[in-house]
């Protein structure tokens, strides 16, 4: 399995499609010409998988028992809205109005967004918002990766 990395600043157009930006887009299985599924996010952001990431958590999903509240509650909200998209021609893909309403993305003011990749998956995230996150990180950054880490790479660096 290869792995996505980078973050990116990118503008939707009037019409709500988003240029997936080239280094990306060739990190991505057939060069992101195949098929990908869009979804909400945890937060206010928009998640972007390839089709055979979404086909697994949809999987994941189908393990749990749906005559629980809770688990129909979260199956609920995690394919609420999920749409599959497809690149055109020009390497764009349409945001759908429903999950771009969702995450606070404005295309009809050219509102800047964030790409940024999240080892297996694309976050989409509007500016702002994904600034404030960042800004809301903790300070020790290092206290964070020994807590969260710490017992999971014993005797790995850094």
């Amino acid at each position: 399995m290869s792995y996505l990395f980078g973050e990116y600043s990118c503008k939707l157009d009037v019409k709500s499609r988003l240029t997936l930006p080239s280094a990306l887009k060739q990190q991505l299985p057939n060069a992101g010409k195949d098929p990908l599924v869009i979804a909400r996010g945890f937060e206010k952001y928009l998640v972007i998988y390839t089709k055979k990431e979404w086909e697994a958590k949809l999987e994941e999903l189908l393990k749990l028992n749906q005559y629980e509240r809770e688990n129909l509650q979260f199956i609920r909200h995690f394919t609420r809205g999920a749409t599959e998209i497809e690149p055109d021609a020009a390497g764009r893909v349409l945001l759908p109005k429903m999950l771009t309403e969702y995450a606070g993305i404005d295309s009809a003011s050219a509102n800047e967004v964030i790409v940024t990749s999240q080892i297996n998956r694309i976050e989409i995230w509007e500016r702002a918002a994904y600034d404030a996150m960042m800004d809301n990180m903790p300070v020790d950054f290092a206290a964070l990766a020994e807590k969260v880490m710490g017992d999971k790479g014993k005797g790995a660096n850094e």
